[in-house]
């Protein structure tokens, strides 16, 4: 493979549709990510406890695993388009919330956990609904592409939303970040409204707890796509660490207990892998081992959180070696977890069909976005007991011996190769 061969596969951009949801990602992920990175910086601030950011974990995983299920049912039996409009007005109206209870100055940690959760559950509802129609607007042959350009949209918000949120907290408070968040949703809103009308390809089901059963009921007959779901629970509830980033950055490196930049650098480490991963991922389409890949992305994956936990730990003895040393392995990491996210999303999404990939869809991210929300309150708690750094390494350990095992318990997954690789 040459280089070309290798560099993004930029063709779902001709399609005017996705070209506008694409480009209106790249300013809302900026937004989104300053609230992901100031929220927990909030929390520590006027708490000082790593296990109240972790407790973001809970507020977060309960709505969404609630409503992206429930979601995911009302995606196949509405227009996916009034489902993405209103989801949208709502992600506006709480981060406006989230702007207000910093300008009135809350201390009360329980208001931004609550607004929080009301969040989640609208994102709950949205993801699986937008996830659910990008097969409608692309064609079996870009699909993966498209996946990769959305997440390497969303990973480079990543970087500039902590490295932006990092240096300005310290000088604008928190109030401004929210604002800036609340303003760059609505070029969501804009490219949602052009979006065409979405009705469901097939027969339509009432949306409710029947509907949610019928969906896992015909997951239960796709056993590579449940161990799909399992090896991204494996890796990030054992080995997402972002939980510990405001103590590690305060306590190893001495950064301030309010953000800084070592605080942001840490932030913005996974996604600058992810965005380095996303612009050379011409090779993702050209996987016909899918399973086997997703496997070693994963495997790396652990081991580079495990590097990141020693690194940290040692922060004390050669502070700016440790720095690089943690913030290139988070990175590798970043890589990896990129090019897993990207083949698992297109195995599911061309597998399903168009009337249940909604709440498909669903599933999906409850698994996608609620690991890490579980992996928050789990390295919250366990950081009290043994550290920070320990926590850190030793969940990297969890992630490499559980993806192994998972591996040999059900080796069709490992086995399992695209039908028709995609020529590109």
């Amino acid at each position: 493979m040459g280089l070309r061969d290798m560099l993004a596969d930029t063709r779902p951009l001709k399609n005017p549709y996705f070209r506008r949801l694409w480009l209106a990602n790249i300013v809302t992920v900026i937004g989104a990510q300053l609230t992901v990175v100031t929220v927990p910086a909030q929390l520590y601030a006027e708490t000082g406890s790593s296990a109240y950011v972790g407790l973001t974990g809970v507020f977060g995983l309960v709505p969404l695993v609630i409503f992206g299920l429930y979601g995911g049912a009302l995606a196949d039996a509405f227009d996916r388009r009034t489902i993405l409009q209103i989801t949208t007005v709502g992600l506006i109206v709480t981060s406006g919330l989230f702007c207000v209870q910093a300008v009135l100055g809350s201390a009360n940690p329980w208001v931004l956990l609550t607004i929080f959760a009301v969040q989640q559950a609208f994102f709950g509802v949205n993801q699986p609904t937008r996830s659910a129609v990008l097969p409608r607007l692309l064609d079996p042959a870009t699909l993966p592409a498209g996946n990769s350009l959305n997440y390497t949209v969303m990973q480079a918000g990543a970087i500039a939303g902590p490295l932006v949120a990092g240096v300005l907290i310290p000088f604008t408070g928190f109030a401004w970040l929210y604002f800036i968040d609340t303003l760059s949703l609505f070029a969501t809103l804009y490219a949602v409204i052009r979006l065409p009308r979405l009705p469901i390809d097939g027969p339509v089901v009432n949306p409710g707890i029947r509907s949610v059963i019928d969906g896992f009921v015909y997951l239960k007959r796709q056993p590579v796509l449940l161990m799909s779901f399992l090896v991204d629970i494996i890796a990030m509830v054992f080995g997402m660490p972002r939980a510990l980033f405001p103590e590690q950055a305060h306590v190893n490196f001495d950064g301030p207990s309010d953000g800084g930049i070592v605080f942001a650098l840490l932030f913005a480490a996974i996604p600058a892998g992810a965005v380095v991963g996303g612009i050379f991922s011409g090779w993702i389409s050209r996987v016909s081992r899918q399973g086997l890949a997703v496997v070693w992305c994963i495997v790396i994956w652990g081991v580079a959180i495990i590097v990141y936990g020693v690194a940290v730990s040692l922060a004390s003895h050669a502070w700016l070696l440790m720095l690089i040393i943690a913030l290139v392995a988070l990175a590798i990491g970043g890589a990896a977890d990129m090019a897993s996210a990207s083949m698992r999303t297109s195995m599911l999404q061309s597998a399903a069909d168009d009337a249940v990939r909604g709440r498909l869809q669903g599933v999906f991210t409850v698994v996608v976005a609620g690991g890490p929300r579980v992996a928050d309150t789990l390295h919250g708690a366990v950081a009290v007991s043994v550290g920070a750094s320990a926590a850190a390494a030793g969940g990297g350990m969890l992630v490499v011996v559980g993806v192994v095992i998972a591996s040999l318990v059900v080796p069709s997954f490992v086995r399992y190769r695209v039908v028709r690789p995609i020529e590109v």
